[in-house]
């Protein structure tokens, strides 16, 4: 595809944003940190590695085990007529790669005359139940239902093989979802091609498998998401909820169309049908009944159609005109469809501003919107989009986007609310959005005011370059205000500025998002000071060099027990020489922060300049743990010196506040207690719920 001039000019404006940041980057961090985030920029974005599918090795029947449970949390159900060397295949992948929960497998056989007969007896703690007479697919499944002992019913066809954690991956839907009363995996040929990811459904009756012969590695089909059916054959549901409904429909006996209904009758009883991309089935599909619709079991499929659009006439008034190909937009109406954009791929485990973001989507997705995040960098990131996508939402990456605007081009059009995070990436998009997304409102996220951090560090360095190059930072941060609908900022203080700056601005608050963590150890287990923040933020840099130079000697003197525990992705040099004091350890980047948030004494926040919420704080105080912090630090977050936590500003009176805090076990409780109640009123899910409400369920645009 040529380049248009919407490419170009989003090239040019990306590039004049890059060497922006460049130079302020080299007088802020200096040559060896600029270099890195250079090399960053400009890495080769690798595609996510396909895994390899699994097939158990063909062999000679002999006898094996499969995994049994007399309380099993999910009894899979197998109806097999026949087949018995798929049924083999099925019941060793099974065997070979056997799930975390427990369970109980149900061969149901429905007047086999292979070697069914004779070798499913010999499958240790295989259920094997034959039944009298032929009766087909639903006859077999209800049979099935009727003998399992577990809280789920797990329905699996004898031609597929299971991929490893399939079965956990589907139950786990249920433990994270809300509502969820039917969930489906993804299906695949064996040529790794994909079968179906969730069904569309039309308004005749007629269906349609989602994504067939595309790649199941598109982000179209590699979340989670709401669907009209799954497929029967992989698909999970409460016991108590199938059995509610009557099990399967036995109006389309002998088979076909008893899924969809299913899944319409879930609906209709106020429950949600989900499909499950992390759990991935091989479907040999057309084994046990043939793909011909003319003749034999296929054929009921024909039949089936009428009868299902009789029974769900009325439902199927809301579904898509027969005939219109799905895409990624249709399958996602009527809910809200909300596009968010920033720089990279959310990593919690990394940063404040990531877990605020996932947070937001997380909270947009409860709200029934259907969620849509573009990396501007485009890269997929194995954790980062992996998080996304069991959230539920719509993660893209190349090699499946490749350029933005051609991205934007496609899918603009579907998008209800547009969200730009931070100014630089705004900059670079707004323009697209506004061409291809005309329709929808548009949020500019500023995460925080970048301009008022770069000017309090430029005065705190008395750097006349730096200070004018915070200016121009605001001049373009405003820019971008005036031209959104709605602009975020992380809290009331710099709501304020801006009122009073920029009075014709819409400006809405939404706080760094934590869940309240549970209590760690008490006071007397505790022990040490840490400290967490990335190092790319040149705020925590200046920071942790203050505090290690100039707070902890007096501490260490005092009290040489104590040892400062310093976590952080990047630490450049500087404060990697840190470590030649003694008592002071630089950990890095620490993949679970838990152990430190739960076991040291005091966390400390000695920022000297910055702007926002600083999550760092909420991290600790969503645990339990006090904090000692500056002014600065606890700018715009609701809290008192003395009763939620410890400010000091000037290095004795740091270090004394410190060791107040460290050793007084009364005054410890009495933060810990307080800094929770703080994250819940100010900084929880739930306190920001009215706000994303409020912001993003508007449609249209303003003014």
């Amino acid at each position: 595809m040529s380049m248009s001039w919407a490419d170009v000019r989003f090239m040019l404006e990306r590039a004049r944003g890059l060497i922006r940041r460049g130079v302020a980057s080299l007088r802020m961090r200096g040559v060896g940190p600029t270099w890195a985030r250079v090399r960053r920029q400009f890495a080769r974005s690798a595609p996510p590695s396909a895994v390899p599918l699994y097939f158990p090795p063909a062999s000679a029947f002999a006898p094996f085990a499969v995994p049994v449970s007399d309380t099993p949390r999910a009894s899979i159900v197998i109806p097999v007529y026949n087949q018995a060397a798929h049924t083999l295949a099925c019941l060793r992948a099974l065997a070979e790669h056997p799930p975390v929960a427990t369970c109980e497998i149900l061969v149901i056989d429905d007047g086999s005359s292979d070697e069914t007969g004779e070798w499913m007896p010999q499958v240790a703690g295989l259920r094997y139940h034959r039944r009298s007479a032929n009766g087909g697919f639903i006859a077999a499944c209800n049979d099935g239902a009727a003998l399992a002992r577990g809280d789920y019913l797990v329905f699996l066809n004898n031609d597929t093989v299971p991929q490893p954690g399939w079965l956990d991956a589907l139950l786990a839907t249920f433990d994270t979802q809300a509502g969820v009363g039917l969930t489906g995996a993804q299906l695949v040929y064996p040529d790794g091609r994909l079968q179906e990811a969730g069904g569309v459904v039309f308004d005749d009756g007629s269906a349609w498998n989602y994504g067939r012969f595309d790649s199941p590695d598109d982000p179209r089909y590699a979340s989670m998401r709401d669907t009209d059916y799954c497929s029967g054959a992989a698909i999970a549901i409460p016991a108590p909820v199938f059995r509610d409904l009557g099990g399967f429909d036995t109006r389309y006996a002998p088979a076909y169309y008893e899924d969809t209904d299913l899944a319409f009758a879930v609906r209709a009883h106020g429950l949600r049908v989900l499909y499950q991309p992390a759990s991935r089935v091989v479907h040999l599909e057309g084994i046990t009944s043939g793909t011909d619709t003319g003749s034999g079991t296929k054929a009921y499929q024909v039949r089936n159609r009428e009868v299902f659009a009789a029974k769900w006439k009325d439902a199927l008034v809301r579904q898509p005109p027969a005939g219109n190909m799905p895409t990624a937009g249709s399958v996602a109406r009527p809910r809200r469809q909300v596009l968010v954009i920033d720089a990279e791929t959310p990593r919690p485990d990394h940063d404040s501003a990531s877990l605020r973001l996932v947070n937001l989507m997380r909270l947009l997705v409860e709200d029934d919107a259907h969620v849509v995040f573009l990396p501007a960098d485009l890269r997929y990131v194995d954790a980062g989009t992996g998080r996304l996508r069991r959230h539920g939402i719509e993660a893209w990456h190349a090699p499946f986007a490749t350029r933005p605007a051609a991205w934007l081009r496609e899918h603009g059009p579907r998008f209800d609310v547009v969200m730009l995070s931070r100014h630089y990436v705004a900059a670079e998009f707004l323009p697209l959005v506004r061409r291809f997304a005309p329709q929808a409102r548009v949020v500019f996220d500023t995460v925080d005011l970048h301009f008022l951090r770069e000017l309090r560090g430029a005065e705190l360095a008395d750097d006349a370059h730096l200070r004018r190059a915070a200016e121009r930072t605001r001049d373009r941060e405003f820019a971008l205000m005036r031209q959104a609908d709605t602009t975020l900022v992380v809290s009331p203080v710099e709501r304020g500025m801006l009122s009073t700056l920029l009075p014709e601005v819409h400006v809405e608050v939404v706080a760094n998002l934590h869940e309240i963590a549970a209590t760690g150890l008490p006071f007397e287990q505790r022990h040490d000071l840490v400290f967490v923040g990335g190092f790319r933020h040149p705020p925590n840099v200046d920071a942790v060099r203050w505090f290690g130079r100039h707070v902890f000697p007096a501490i260490h003197a005092r009290q040489p027990q104590i040892r400062f525990h310093c976590i952080g992705m990047s630490p450049p040099a500087e404060v990697l020489a840190l470590q030649s004091q003694p008592g002071i350890v630089v950990h890095g980047h620490v993949a679970d922060v838990g152990p430190y948030m739960d076991g040291a004494r005091v966390a400390i926040a000695p920022l000297r300049f910055g702007a926002g919420v600083k999550g760092k704080i909420n991290l600790s105080m969503a645990h339990g743990q006090p904090v000692v912090a500056t002014s600065c630090a606890v700018e715009g977050m609701h809290l008192t010196d003395g009763h939620d936590v410890l400010v000091a500003d000037e290095a004795d009176a740091f270090a004394e506040a410190v060791l107040r805090l460290y050793n007084d076990a009364a005054l410890w409780q009495r933060l810990s207690d307080h800094g929770r109640e703080n994250i819940a009123h100010h900084f929880s899910m739930e306190a920001a719920r009215d706000t994303v409400q409020r912001v993003f369920r508007r449609r249209g645009r303003s003014g």
